[in-house]
């Protein structure tokens, strides 16, 4: 067992979109990133991901312009199978949760893909 405490994971993160795993349960990952501007619109086929933003706001967008804006303390679960794409006007910090094989680009390959995220620590 490990006690992780966010904001000295979060400060351990360099650059933007790129998640880190903090912890593993049950097949589960719970990754931490540090994002701004806009990513890749995408989708998951086969796995529900949890969006929880630590710090900052981030807007989920979706193609049927139901967007969702979420601020500290808020979470969202996104359904497998709808394409989505996340945004941050400024520096946010994220907590994710999603099977541990879940990448993070989804059905889109592309240089923000991270088949194999790094661990934290």
């Amino acid at each position: 067992m490990e006690k992780v405490t966010l904001a000295d994971a979060f400060d351990s993160i360099e650059g933007y979109w790129d998640p880190k795993i903090a912890g593993e349960l049950n097949g589960q990952a719970v990754k931490l990133a540090t994002v701004e501007g806009g990513f890749v619109w995408h989708h998951h086929d086969e796995a529900d991901e949890l969006f929880f933003v630590v710090e900052g706001t981030l807007r989920l967008e979706f193609r049927d312009d139901a967007d969702m804006t979420l601020e500290a303390g808020e979470f969202l679960i996104v359904p497998s199978g709808v394409e989505h794409r996340p945004v941050a006007e400024e520096e946010t910090r994220l907590l994710l949760f999603e099977p541990t094989e879940t990448r993070n680009t989804g059905n889109v390959e592309n240089e923000r893909t991270r088949a194999d995220p790094d661990r934290l620590g």
